[in-house]
């Protein structure tokens, strides 16, 4: 089960991605998550996935 809280879904999403999974794709297949939902949730505090990095990064502008 994925933290409700973004911040800690970031970071334990970010995690997995780089020590575990290959692909948000894999992720959510091997932890039953909805990766719509995820997407969603991460989006809504400014991250987007980049699939050549593997992970989860801020779009915001400084």
């Amino acid at each position: 089960m994925l933290p409700q809280d973004p911040y800690i879904l970031l970071s334990v999403v970010n995690t997995k991605l780089r020590d575990e999974y290959s692909s948000l794709e894999a992720l959510c297949d091997g932890m039953d998550a909805d990766p719509v939902e995820l997407v969603e949730k991460l989006d809504s505090v400014g991250y987007a996935y980049d699939a050549e990095d593997n992970q989860f990064k801020s779009v915001l502008k400084v």
